[in-house]
């Protein structure tokens, strides 16, 4: 009895401590959540209020600030990279050569050749800039052949719509390149029209009434390199006479270096449909293929004078009578057209006027002499020191027509100082 009344109201002590471990494992325990609340509630009754991160404000302050308040944007996720094979924005897509693949080899076949080239009217355009150029003029593309995605990407979307584009290896494009380096693309286009090419504005604003007539041209670098002269001078068109080598043979377009997309060029052309593009009024010039000391030689031959080649007058059947007759005794010719020489740095453009550029060495034809002498023209020479043959035909091409527009620039600085 006793013992239960002094059991009555004393409280038995625990033999061993109680451990709070949240208390003491709350931190860890936080730690570990996966998601990160704005606050924490601890078992003992503390509540944690977790900092928000930098550029965040808590949900509360963030409702009581209204909607006035702007939230900060978050950047826009960029999308998932295409896939190589299609651009989905533009709806383009490419096909990739798989070994044994001919469709290169048979484009290469028709373009490097000019009877297929004519026939089939394409032509090879290789490098991104002159690609470039092409669809700027307004040329039409058939197929690009690229080694690279980049490269294809460079060109304007809207101009490869409708395009075959095929993607190949670099040693491919290398097989049948005519560059040091090739680029790693080619593009088969349409034979450009001139009429319905898109010339640069610059080039017509700055476009002279001068023009080129080239003759018996059979070197592709020289044909280039005056095709360049032409587009440099401000020349309006090029007219390009049967004889010459093809205005858009791969190594032309090499050296004219954008040259084809800058003036109007006509090709092949028969001497009677030559004065159909030319101007009312113009006068036809023809470049002196020899020294200087032969303007004053007695001899009457074509030949001596570097205006046409005896082999072309062998081909002359209504000449061949008088060959042995007049080419042997010197006598003065009535077929020969007569021309008078002048320098070439004396007055010419006092109307539109037309230069005639002849071959090294086939030289002028005959046709162009005749032209030359219908229209009043006459042969511009370019004095060389004794013992010079000739200058090469792209060089005398230069000098004429810069020399041409230096003179047509002062003439038209002299009428505006007399306007003004």
């Amino acid at each position: 009895m006793a013992v239960l009344v002094k059991g009555v109201g004393w409280a038995p002590r625990p033999l061993l401590p109680v451990v709070q471990t949240w208390d003491l494992d709350a931190r860890r325990w936080v730690r570990a959540l996966r998601r990160s609340p704005v606050k924490v509630l601890f078992p003992s009754g503390q509540v944690l209020d977790r900092k928000p991160g930098p550029g965040k404000q808590p949900r509360k302050a963030a409702a009581e600030a209204g909607p006035h308040v702007q939230r900060p944007k978050q950047p826009p996720q960029e999308p998932p990279a295409q896939t190589p094979s299609t651009w989905e924005e533009s709806g383009l897509r490419y096909d990739k050569a798989f070994p044994g693949d001919k469709r290169l080899s048979s484009v290469m076949t028709v373009v490097k050749s000019r009877p297929f080239r004519e026939k089939q009217g394409k032509i090879l355009l290789e490098g991104r800039r002159l690609i470039a150029d092409a669809l700027k003029a307004g040329a039409v593309p058939k197929t690009f052949f690229f080694s690279r995605l980049e490269y294809l990407k460079e060109l304007p979307v809207d101009k490869l719509k409708g395009v075959s584009l095929i993607k190949v290896k670099f040693e491919d494009i290398k097989e049948w390149s005519d560059l040091v380096t090739p680029q790693g693309i080619m593009g088969i286009f349409a034979k450009p029209d001139h009429v319905k090419m898109t010339f640069p504005a610059t080039q017509l604003r700055h476009s002279l009434p001068l023009l080129l007539i080239c003759d018996n041209l059979r070197d592709p670098g020289n044909l280039g390199t005056i095709l360049r002269s032409a587009a440099g001078a401000g020349c309006s068109k090029v007219l390009l006479t049967k004889g010459c080598v093809d205005a858009w043979e791969p190594k032309v377009l090499r050296a004219g270096m954008g040259a084809h997309f800058q003036v109007p060029i006509i090709n092949n052309l028969d001497w009677e449909a030559v004065p159909k593009y030319l101007p009312n009024d113009t006068r036809v010039y023809v470049a002196d293929n020899c020294g200087f000391y032969a303007q004053t030689q007695k001899s009457n031959k074509a030949s001596d004078h570097g205006w046409i080649c005896d082999q072309q007058l062998s081909k002359l059947h209504k000449y061949e009578e008088e060959e042995d007759e007049d080419l042997e005794t010197g006598a003065s010719k009535d077929w020969l057209p007569k021309l008078e020489v002048q320098s070439y740095d004396l007055d010419w453009t006092e109307a539109p006027a037309a230069v005639v550029i002849g071959g090294e060495t086939h030289g002028l034809s005959l046709e162009s002499l005749q032209l030359a002498e219908s229209t009043g023209g006459k042969r511009l020479l370019i004095p060389v020191v004794p013992g010079v043959d000739s200058l090469n035909s792209a060089m005398a091409a230069s000098i004429l027509l810069f020399e041409g527009r230096r003179q047509l620039r002062l003439k038209a600085a002299h009428l505006s100082r007399d306007r003004s």
